[in-house]
C-alpha cells in the first residue's frame, strides 16, 4: 500500500490548532501569503508519494553497505535525492540571502512529516542537514557561511551531528574528543564518535560534520565543550572540492529498523587529525549544539507523526479488505471486512485521533519557534520564545510515544500477517521505535519540561498555555453542539488535572526534587493528553466554522480523543502525585538478592 499525504488534516491542523493563521492576521508573518501553503503540501505530498514511499521498502530489505571506508545507500536512494534537491525541497524555509525559499518553518514542519510518512529513512537526512544549517547561521562565521551554508541549504552537501561517544551517551559532559588549536585559526580533532545518523553515504559529494570535541585547557564537564565544523572534503578558495579529510566510518551498526539509514562509528585523527573550523566561541558549544538540537527535537517529533500517519493508512487499507467473521446485526452469507467490528473501529479511531493530536502540538511548536524569529514586537517574540520552549520536549517525546503506540495498533490490526515482514506493517513497527531514543530519550524530555520549562519564571508559561486552552473548552461548550458528547467537561477535567499537577510538581522541585523527578514521565503524558484534546477541539470547532471538508468527522474525532485519551489525566495526576516514595524505594526490589 503506497502513501497519501493527508493534506486537509494537515491544513486544518496548521491553520487553526496550531495558530497559523492567527499569527499570519497578527502580522508576524510580514507578507507572507498562506494560500501557498496548500499549494506547497500538495506538491510535497505527490514527490512523496511518487518517489519516496516506493523506495520505503526497497531502503528496508537492502540496507546500506560499508566498505573501503564508503558507505553505499539502497538502490534508487542517490537518484530520489538528486531529484529531492533538484525540486527545492531541503530549502522550503532556508533563508533567501544563501539560496533558501524563506517559507515558514512551519510549512517546513508539514513537509518533514509527509517525508517521514512516506520514507522515515530518507527523511532522516534532510532532518539533520536542517537542524546544521540552524546551527551555522546562528553561531558561524561570516567565512564558513559563505562556504558552506548556500551548499547545505540547497542540500548539494549534507550535514550531521556528531556527539555521542561510548562512554558518552546522554552524559554529553563525558567525552574525550580533542582539539588542538593549529597555527592558522583552524584545529585538529581527533577521536571517535558513534550512533551517527549518515555519517556517510553516497548521496552527496560532500558531507558536513558538526563535532563536539574539548580543548586541552578546556574545564571539565560541559563547560569545557567546544563545536567543529568538520567536511568530508575540505573546500579550496574557489569552492570546489579539495583532498580529504581525516574523518572516516569505520564501522555501521545493524538495527532493529531504519535500515536504509546509515549509522555510523566516525574516526577521527588516524592521519594527524580532522581539519576542524570553531563554531561559535571554544567552550561554548553546547549553547551552538542546543541549536540544532532543538530543533531536532522537533524534527523526531513530526517523524513519530509521519510514522503514525503510515500505519494508520496502511492499517485502515488492510481493515477494509479484511474479512473475517459476522458483524454483530449482519444479514447474509458470508464474512464481512473487519472494519465492521467496533473494537476494529475503536484500534482505527485511537489511531487517527493520537496521531491527529501529535500532529498538531508539532505545528504549534513550530509556528512558536516561526513567531519567536520572525516578530518584530518584543514581547510577542519573548512570549513565542517561552511557548516553544515549553512545547518542545513535549513535541518530541509525546508524538514519538504515540508513533510507538499507533504503529504497534497498526500490527495488532493486520492480526497474525502484521508479524509477517510482507505487509510493511512490522517496518513501521521497527523504524518508529528508535524515535523515542534519538535526541535525547523521552525521559530526558520529561525531566527536561519539569525542571526547566515547567520551572521557569514559576510556572508562568504553563499557566498562560492553560488559560488558552481553557477558552477552547468554554467555546465547546457554548457551541451547544451534541456531536461533541461529554467532550467539554472531559477537557475541563484534564486541565485541571494539569494544573494541579503542575502546581503540586513546582512545590516538590523546591523540597523534594526526588519526588519531582518521579513523575516527570506521566506529567508529560498528562500535559500532552490536555493539551491534544483542547487542540483537537479548537480544530472541530474551526472545521464547523468554515465549512472544512465533513466537519462532522472532526468533532467525533476531538470527541473520541476527550472521551478516551484526555480521561486519562486524572490517573496520571494521581500517579504523579502518589507513587513517588514507590519510586524513590525501587531498590529494596531492584537491588534485592
Amino acid at each position: 500500500m503506497t502513501y497519501r499525504a493527508p493534506i486537509n488534516d494537515m491544513l486544518l491542523s496548521l491553520k487553526h490548532g496550531a495558530g497559523l493563521q492567527a499569527a499570519i492576521a497578527a502580522g508576524h508573518y510580514g507578507d507572507f501569503d498562506q494560500d501557498i501553503t496548500s499549494a506547497v503540501l500538495e506538491e510535497a505530498g505527490k514527490f512523496a508519494t511518487d518517489v519516496l514511499a516506493p523506495l520505503n521498502r526497497i531502503g528496508d530489505k537492502n540496507g546500506i553497505r560499508l566498505a573501503d571506508g564508503k558507505v553505499t545507500t539502497a538502490p534508487g536512494w542517490p537518484d530520489a535525492y538528486r531529484r529531492w534537491t533538484a525540486a527545492g525541497w531541503n530549502g522550503v524555509s532556508g533563508t533567501e540571502a544563501f539560496g533558501g525559499q524563506g517559507l515558514p518553518m512551519a510549512i517546513n514542519a508539514a513537509c518533514t512529516e509527509i517525508w517521514s510518512a512516506s520514507n522515515i529513512a530518507f527523511g532522516l537526512c534532510p532532518l539533520l542537514t536542517l537542524s546544521a544549517i540552524e546551527a551555522l547561521d546562528a553561531h558561524g562565521s561570516d567565512e564558513l557561511k559563505k562556504i558552506y551554508l548556500e551548499k547545505l541549504i540547497s542540500g548539494a552537501w549534507t550535514g550531521t551531528m556528531q556527539l555521542t561517544e561510548p562512554q558518552a551517551g546522554s552524559d554529553v559532559g563525558a567525552l574525550r574528543s580533542r582539539a588542538e588549536r593549529a597555527g592558522d585559526g583552524s584545529y585538529r580533532i581527533s577521536g571517535t564518535k558513534i550512533f551517527i545518523t549518515y555519517g556517510d553515504h553516497d548521496m552527496t559529494d560532500n558531507i558536513v560534520h558538526f563535532v563536539l570535541a574539548r580543548l586541552p585547557d578546556a574545564p571539565p564537564g560541559t563547560k569545557g565543550i567546544s563545536l567543529f565544523l568538520i567536511p568530508k572534503f575540505l573546500v579550496n578558495a574557489d569552492g570546489s572540492l579539495g583532498q580529504r579529510n581525516d574523518i572516516y566510518p569505520s564501522g555501521v551498526e545493524h538495527k532493529l529498523g531504519m535500515h536504509a539509514s546509515p549509522t555510523c562509528t566516525m574516526t577521527m585523527g588516524d592521519h594527524g587529525g580532522a581539519i576542524g573550523y570553531l563554531i561559535g566561541e571554544e567552550n561554548r558549544g553546547m549553547l551552538c549544539m542546543f541549536t540544532m538540537m532543538n530543533q531536532a527535537r522537533l524534527g523526531v517529533g513530526l517523524e513519530g507523526v509521519g510514522i503514525a500517519d503510515r500505519a494508520y493508512q496502511q492499517a485502515l487499507a488492510f481493515a477494509q479488505e479484511r474479512k473475517q467473521g459476522k458483524a454483530n446485526g449482519k444479514k447474509g452469507d458470508g464474512m464481512d471486512a473487519i472494519i465492521a467490528h467496533p473494537d476494529v473501529k475503536r484500534m482505527l479511531l485511537h489511531m487517527r485521533a493520537m496521531t491527529a493530536a501529535a500532529r498538531t502540538i508539532c505545528y504549534a511548536t513550530a509556528v512558536a519557534m516561526d513567531i519567536a524569529a520572525r516578530a518584530t514586537d518584543p514581547k510577542a517574540k519573548s512570549a513565542a520564545t517561552v511557548r516553544a520552549a515549553l512545547l518542545t520536549p513535549i513535541a518530541k517525546a509525546f508524538s514519538t510515544d504515540i508513533g510507538n503506540e499507533v504503529t504497534s495498533l497498526g500490527v495488532q490490526i493486520h492480526g497474525g500477517m502484521g508479524f509477517i515482514e510482507e505487509t510493511g506493517a512490522a517496518q513501521h513497527y521497527r523504524d518508529a521505535r528508535i524515535t523515542a531514543i534519538y535526541e535525547g530519550t523521552n525521559g530526558i524530555q520529561s525531566i527536561d519540561l519539569v525542571t526547566r520549562k515547567l520551572a521557569a519564571n514559576g510556572g508562568a508559561g504553563v499557566w498562560a498555555l492553560i488559560g488558552e486552552l481553557t477558552a477552547i473548552v468554554g467555546k465547546v461548550e457554548a457551541s451547544n453542539d451534541p456531536g461533541f458528547g461529554t467532550t467539554a467537561p472531559k477537557l475541563r477535567d484534564a486541565l485541571d488535572s494539569l494544573e494541579r499537577t503542575s502546581k503540586w510538581l513546582l512545590e516538590r522541585l523546591a523540597s523534594a526534587p526526588n519526588d519531582a523527578l518521579a513523575g516527570a514521565t506521566p506529567y508529560l503524558r498528562l500535559f500532552g493528553s490536555a493539551l491534544g484534546g483542547c487542540m483537537l477541539a479548537g480544530e472541530a470547532l474551526a472545521a464547523r466554522d468554515d465549512s472544512h471538508g465533513d466537519p462532522a468527522r472532526y468533532v467525533t474525532l476531538a470527541r473520541y480523543f476527550a472521551e478516551n485519551v484526555a480521561v486519562q489525566a486524572g490517573s496520571l495526576e494521581r500517579t504523579v502525585t502518589d507513587s513517588a516514595e514507590a519510586v524513590n524505594n525501587a531498590d529494596l526490589v531492584l537491588l534485592a538478592s
